[in-house]
């Protein structure tokens, strides 16, 4: 149990953010204990702190000793900017959670210590209503107990799941990335609709109603999706010519494609930071 722990985040972008609130809004530690820090943006952290409570410091002043979670929440090209500040300041009592895209855990405890136990944390957009679908990786000195603090922080954002940080791409190929496709999937819908005639603002409630009900099914039923699939689809019906045009013009393909390409370019940021640099 999280407690009277102190959570502090480098950071002040849209998924520091997304976790405050849900810390916030769950109580897993009182507000006064939870700190947020940028460079050099005191607008969008005095925003932060009148909106949720939180304390908020320029970075330089964030007193890193006194924090018992850390989180890296800034971009990715500030990494060892990140750890030159902290490798000083912090001891191994002291838990990393990193939602740096490509930012491996050996890298961020090359930079530290190696003894640092470092978490990487993978979340998606939906964290900001507390939707997200978020992978963590574990580092090399991770205990049982960071895990769980670990999860406390992050069921309030949405469902965590624990993978290899060798899968990390391909999870940010499926759910990291999910969010956009299925966005891209709805105004294909929306616009295919509106051509025809159907009300703009009824097209889009019921083009998120639909897959929000789908998703539910298969939450809620525990079929595979190739089952269900085949429980709609009646011989010569509407359902079966439609899967049979997204079948001839490649929807399949596409979305293995899309998930691919992704995991990919993950994969390539990650080998972009793959040079450990030990911070002095």
């Amino acid at each position: 149990m999280l407690g009277e722990k102190k959570i502090g985040f480098i950071g002040a972008g849209s998924m520091a953010e997304a976790m405050v609130s849900g810390i916030v809004a769950s109580k897993i530690v009182p507000v006064e204990n939870v700190m947020v820090s940028n460079r050099s943006n005191i607008i969008r952290l005095n925003e932060l702190v009148n909106k949720y409570g939180v304390v908020g410091v320029p970075k330089e002043n964030l007193n890193i000793e006194e924090l018992d979670i850390i989180v890296l929440a800034m971009k990715p090209k500030d990494i060892d900017q990140a750890l030159t500040f902290l490798k000083n300041k912090i001891n191994p009592t002291q838990l990393i959670l990193s939602v740096l895209a490509g930012i491996s855990t050996d890298y961020i405890e090359a930079g530290l210590h190696l003894n640092q136990p470092v978490i990487r944390v993978m979340p998606n957009t939906s964290s900001m209503i507390g939707e997200s679908a978020t992978a963590i990786s574990i580092g090399a000195s991770v205990n049982g107990n960071h895990v769980v603090d670990a999860k406390e922080i992050l069921n309030t954002i949405g469902t965590v799941y624990t993978i290899n940080e060798e899968q990390m791409d391909v999870f940010t190929g499926v759910a990291g990335s999910g969010p956009a496709y299925f966005y891209y999937l709805m105004e294909h819908m929306e616009k295919t609709a509106n051509e025809a005639g159907l009300d703009e603002e009824v097209t889009r409630d019921v083009v998120a109603q639909t897959i929000l009900g789908a998703a539910k099914m298969l939450l809620n039923n525990h079929e595979e999706p190739e089952s269900l699939r085949r429980k709609v689809t009646s011989p010569n019906g509407t359902t079966a010519a439609g899967l049979e045009a997204l079948r001839k013009n490649g929807g399949g393909k596409a979305i293995s494609a899309a998930i691919k390409g992704a995991a990919r370019r993950s994969k390539e940021i990650s080998k972009e930071n793959s040079r450990i640099k030990v911070v002095s």
